[in-house]
Order: C-alpha cells, then sequence, then structure tokens
C-alpha cells in the first residue's frame, strides 16, 4: 500500500492517509521526503538524522524502504552513515568524488556543459567469462549490453560499454534520459554504492574511431570499473574510453581520520 505524506508531516509521527495508485514508486517518495528533512538547518549543519525505525514510522512505510532512500542518498553523496553513529547530512565544499562514476551528464552540467549522445545502443547479449567472473554469474548467461557514445558540440568524448547482472532488464526504447543509476534502481532495486576502478591505455580499434571520430591506433584512456549494490552484490561492469586530448580525468583522495 502507498501513502501520501508532506514535509510536515515528518516532523511527528502521524498516520499517513493511502494514496491513490499510480505516481512515483514508494522508495522515490521516501527519498525526496528525507531529501526536505535535510533541508532543516538542524540537519543540514550536521546533526543526526531520526533512525530508520523512527523515519519508518514517521512516513508509514517499511524499515526496508527507508534503508533503499537513505543508501540512495548516501550514494548521491548527500548523506553519510557510520556504523555506531547514524546518518547526516556531508559537509563539503565540493563534489564528493562519487560523481565521478555516478553520472557523468550531470557532472558536466555542472560545469556549464551541456551533453550530447551521439550513439545509443541497448542489446542482449550472451556474458563473456570475463564479464561473467566480474558480475558472478555463469558464463553465458543472457544479459543486457548499453553502448553510449557522449561528448558535446559535434566532438564525441567518449564510448561507454556497460554489462548488466541479469537482475538488471531496462525496458525496450529506454532513451537514459536521467542518471544510469537511477534508472537501474527503478527496474531492478540495486542502489549503486561503491565502485571498483582501474585504468590502462589502449589505441582505437576501428569500431571505436568510427565511434569517437579519432584516426585507427588514436591513443584512448581505458577506465574499467564495477558497480556495487548496498548488499555488496555486483551489478554492472563497464569499459569507458576516453579520447584523452578531449577530457581530462580526475580523482579527489582524502586521508581519512583515524
Amino acid at each position: 500500500m502507498e501513502y501520501v505524506y508532506t514535509f510536515e508531516q515528518m516532523l511527528k509521527p502521524v498516520s499517513l492517509a493511502p494514496l491513490r495508485q499510480g505516481g512515483l514508486p514508494l522508495h522515490r517518495k521516501a527519498e525526496e521526503a528525507i531529501r526536505r528533512l535535510t533541508e532543516d538547518p538542524e540537519y543540514a549543519r550536521g546533526e543526526l538524522l531520526p533512525d530508520e525505525l523512527t523515519l519508518a514510522s514517521r512516513l508509514g512505510v517499511s524499515r526496508g524502504t527507508v534503508r533503499a532512500a537513505l543508501m540512495r542518498l548516501v550514494s548521491e553523496g548527500h548523506l553519510e552513515r557510520k556504523a555506531g553513529i547514524g546518518t547526516r547530512v556531508v559537509q563539503r565544499s565540493s563534489e564528493s568524488a562519487i560523481g565521478a562514476w555516478r553520472s557523468f551528464s550531470l557532472e558536466m552540467q555542472r560545469r556549464g556543459v551541456n551533453v550530447r549522445m551521439f550513439r545509443l545502443d541497448l542489446r542482449d547479449v550472451r556474458a563473456p567469462k570475463r564479464i561473467a567472473a566480474a558480475l558472478q554469474i555463469a558464463p553465458g548467461s543472457v544479459i543486457q549490453r548499453l553502448d553510449r557514445v557522449r561528448g558535446w558540440g559535434d566532438t564525441p568524448v567518449l564510448r561507454s560499454r556497460s554489462w548488466f547482472h541479469p537482475s538488471v532488464r531496462f525496458a525496450k526504447g529506454e532513451q537514459f534520459a536521467r542518471p544510469l543509476y537511477d534508472v537501474v534502481m527503478d527496474v531492478s532495486g540495486f542502489v549503486a554504492d561503491r565502485a571498483t576502478e582501474s585504468f590502462d591505455a589502449e589505441v582505437a580499434t576501428d569500431v571505436l574511431a568510427t565511434d569517437l571520430k579519432v584516426k585507427e591506433g588514436a591513443p584512448l584512456l581505458l577506465r574499467r570499473h564495477t558497480v556495487f549494490d548496498t548488499r555488496d552484490r555486483p551489478f554492472e561492469f563497464a569499459e569507458v574510453h576516453y579520447v584523452s586530448g578531449r577530457f581530462t580525468l580526475t580523482i579527489n583522495l582524502k586521508r581519512e581520520s583515524l
């Protein structure tokens, strides 16, 4: 059953009226309510948010729904959770490094760059051994592969090729106008939590040269990553080829306090 609520209702434990069928999924509504709650000056200054059970009671939803909403906000870099302490709004002066893999388009938009899609291809494939190993599935499993060539102006900058766990099934005709991990969460329930990264250098094959409008044999930066959900399950393995002369990839590292 779904419920309707307002930000004001979250501040006290009240019964919430049932909502008619349709609209956003329940976990998305919970996410928006919690997002609004974090705008309260008390929480914006770093006070701990109410615990999962309290939020679930105030929203009239399950603890699992609240947890999914919280982890979605954690994956965005908006909230941080520490075992034995609690959840609070991230205090930062610049974008979290997690944004680099969360959404290329959003990252560029924040810099005033409008990203253009040059090619989009979603198809079913049989998982090769190395992809199956990364996704922890049987080789030959039928999975979806997504190719996207993106850039700005008339210039492609990168081609990303992603393979997804069989539990992730995108609808035919999906245009991926929203951030990828928003779509993944809606179709599968997987909440992106962390990623492992590796980097290499390659030369452009004839296919990559055509996609990226470079000469065959041109140097490219190759970035591989595996994305895990909040239960540490891998759901995406991706290979992203960048034209290094058109894009600079930076990584911010921060020493954690002992």
